[in-house]
């Protein structure tokens, strides 16, 4: 075992008190010494709970002298009254037990606020006398974390209680029943108050959720419908106001407009579904058939290549996911030179489908901004001047919806878009 000298001298030193003004070398400090004058009662341990050092106080505290405590087991300078009960509400050295064991488990101090633990009046003399205590034990780690010592210092509070009961008041420790049950009461209110305050706290974060989502909304709505219904206003004062203007020129401009305006709303529509999560029936779809019926019933600009596996099967709104489609379709059709290649295959767990344009691409700096809502690059406001900016942003919250993710991916030619969804169960 280590003696106290030791052990103080190299945690002490080995704290950072280093060189300044004094050198350290040159002056000697007797730690027991200075252990010895602590004013509170205290005791240095050792890992396995010998007892390492005592302070005067804590002796005299105690009734002990130094050869009675040093360099013995704490629970045998110190026995348990065999004349209580053993429970740890009751009897110290079990409570007192488990508590330095929580130090050395936990290496953080441990506070027992109130404690009876009686005192032999001799050693070995068998006779006990009534005693209580606070304490607190305070690890001090060495280099590797472990615990090397123990400071266990204590408080007497007997004379405390003693005094509560010549006043006619009950004591605390007579009083334990009724506190231990308002200390549970107390608990398990505060866990319901904490519980209410979390419900408050994610109820407001809903509600400021909805309302962005709201804001969001119309000033979407606001920014995409004034640009149509701009053109068809123009387009009817026109009307009115040229006598002899062409009839079917400018009904058809008006039609192309109307269509535009029913685009917009389809998708700012899309968007307010997606924004307030609410669900579409989903069912079991074919990725091949999908892609198909999308192009059958399309009048495409340009050359389509396709290359569908069959039986790759995803579980989602068959409308939402035609939807998706749609839109990538009608942005590779938007850049495409000649041609645009469609792919579906297997990759588990994921389905995947694939649209390749072979038009001018995206760079790699705009393969995230393109997803943005309103986003547009100047290659996309050339090509489609009245475009609104939203069909990629719908198919990608589509594509998270289903648990799936689309994203741009390296080419040689044109833009790459890919979407994986999982496999139906």
């Amino acid at each position: 075992m280590r003696s106290f000298d030791s052990c103080a001298r190299r945690l002490i030193t080995s704290g950072g008190m280093g060189r300044g003004d004094m050198d350290c070398e040159d002056r000697e400090i007797d730690y027991r010494a200075v252990f010895k004058l602590l004013v509170l009662p205290a005791l240095l341990l050792t890992p396995d709970f010998v007892v390492v050092a005592a302070s005067d106080s804590f002796l005299k505290a105690t009734g002990r002298s130094p050869a009675d405590v040093l360099g013995r087991h704490l629970f045998t300078a110190f026995p348990c009254n065999p004349n209580l009960p053993h429970d740890p509400d009751v009897q110290g050295p079990l409570s007192l037990r488990a508590s330095l064991e929580r130090v050395i488990a936990t290496g953080e101090p441990d506070d027992m606020p109130l404690q009876r633990f009686d005192i032999e009046t001799n050693c070995s003399s068998g006779m006990f006398v009534e005693r209580y205590w606070s304490t607190i034990s305070t690890p001090i780690l060495g280099p590797d974390g472990e615990v090397e010592l123990i400071i266990h210092r204590t408080e007497e509070v007997t004379d405390f209680l003693q005094q509560l009961r010549r006043s006619g008041k009950r004591g605390v420790m007579e009083a334990r029943p009724e506190l231990e049950a308002i200390r549970k009461d107390v608990y398990v209110r505060a866990r319901e108050v904490k519980a209410c305050n979390e419900n408050l706290k994610q109820t407001a974060s809903a509600l400021r959720e909805a309302a962005d989502r709201q804001r969001r909304f119309l000033l979407d709505a606001s920014h995409d419908l004034r640009n149509p219904i701009t053109g068809l206003l123009i387009e009817l004062e026109l009307a009115h106001s040229e006598p002899h203007i062409d009839l079917q020129s400018t009904l058809h401009r008006l039609q192309l407009d109307a269509e535009r305006l029913n685009d917009i709303v389809a998708d700012l529509l899309e968007l307010a579904r997606l924004d307030t999560a609410l669900p579409a029936a989903t069912e079991r779809v074919d990725l091949a058939h999908l892609v198909t019926d999308e192009l059958e019933r399309r009048s495409l600009t340009v050359a389509v290549v396709t290359r569908l596996d069959e039986q790759v099967v995803v579980q989602a709104s068959r409308t939402r996911l035609a939807r998706l489609l749609g839109n990538l379709i009608d942005n590779a059709e938007r850049h495409a030179s000649t041609t645009i290649e469609i792919i579906v295959a297997a990759d588990p767990p994921n389905a995947v489908i694939e649209v390749i344009d072979n038009g001018a691409g995206i760079a790699p700096a705009d393969r995230e901004r393109v997803f943005e809502r309103h986003c547009r690059l100047d290659d996309a406001r050339r090509r489609d001047p009245g475009g609104s900016g939203l069909g990629l942003a719908i198919a990608r919250e589509i594509a998270i919806a289903y648990g799936g993710h689309l994203y741009v991916a390296d080419h040689p030619t044109g833009a790459r878009f890919v979407l994986r969804l999982p496999f139906a169960a």
